[in-house]
């Protein structure tokens, strides 16, 4: 790999911690919102070897933490890119990843040369009865300091998916397994999620999203797009990449057979091969 270079900026009044690797056209790394900047370990020195490489921990993940206010995740590229004196970059997000990237791609166009969206979030989304009945069961164990259990739970719906376990069905979800997930990836997410919800979040921060959301806003999309999903990943989530290759003009959508959703860890030469493909078609 390239010369590889690390730091930290004071960013929104907090920390933010980034790397940087290669040479060429800047080619930045969103990660997911169970993960850190570490996830793409299987992507970041082979895309060095094409591209200025940046990834980065997002707010309260990683090394990155929170202001005491209001952010806004869509705005810290921005400051990251003006900092490395990279004025365009292709970005890449996977999950809520996506989500930050479409969000800054519509708020500062003129900053993004091409948008690859894996297993997206896309702002203005509402969530289904499965995502609802998630986000309280993970609050009910958060609040009883249980984040084992809280991790536990994040790894069934997102490294899991619905259709596997690791290694038994689990009764209670009255699905059949496909097939096992991955043991290294899963204890990767483990501990990048377990992390996460170590670091104290103060009373007064809170995302500030663009408005209006980006889900009425995906025809404004006008540069080269690329979406990617395992075809294992959540009805919601395949459903939104079907939406957004059908609304952004020219969208390319692409499915990795026998992944869920943390799609570039379980299948990353494949979707390695299909991102630096697209890449280079540009």
């Amino acid at each position: 790999m390239a010369e590889h270079t690390s730091g930290v900026l004071n960013i929104q009044g907090a920390p933010l911690y980034y790397e940087v690797a290669g040479e060429g056209h800047p080619l930045l790394l969103i990660h997911a919102g169970i993960a850190d900047s570490s996830m793409w370990d299987d992507q970041f020195p082979l895309f060095a070897q094409h591209y200025r490489t940046i990834r980065y921990d997002l707010r309260g993940y990683g090394q990155s933490r929170f202001p005491n206010g209001p952010f806004a995740n869509h705005e810290d590229p921005t400051a990251l890119l003006n900092a490395l004196d990279a004025q365009k970059a292709h970005i890449v997000g996977i999950s809520f990843g996506s989500k930050i990237a479409l969000d800054f791609a519509l708020t500062h166009p003129e900053r993004v040369a091409s948008l690859i969206l894996v297993a997206p979030s896309v702002g203005g989304t509402k969530p289904s009865k499965c995502m609802l009945t998630f986000f309280q069961e993970e609050e009910a164990l958060l609040e009883k300091g249980d984040l084992e259990a809280a991790t536990e739970l994040n790894l069934r719906l997102w490294v899991d998916g619905l259709s596997r376990t690791p290694d038994q069905v689990i009764p209670q979800l009255r699905y059949p397994t496909l097939d096992q997930v991955n043991p290294t990836v899963r204890q990767r997410v483990h501990d990048m999620q377990y992390h996460a919800f170590t670091i104290p979040e103060p009373e007064g921060a809170h995302d500030e999203a663009p408005q209006p959301p980006a889900l009425t806003r995906l025809a404004e999309v006008r540069v080269p797009t690329l979406i990617i999903v395992g075809d294992l990943d959540l009805p919601e989530v395949l459903g939104i990449c079907a939406h957004l290759a059908s609304d952004i003009p020219g969208a390319r959508l692409e499915f990795i057979i026998g992944a869920a959703h943390m799609v570039s860890m379980e299948k990353p030469e494949e979707f390695n091969r299909i991102a630096l493909d697209f890449l280079s078609e540009l």
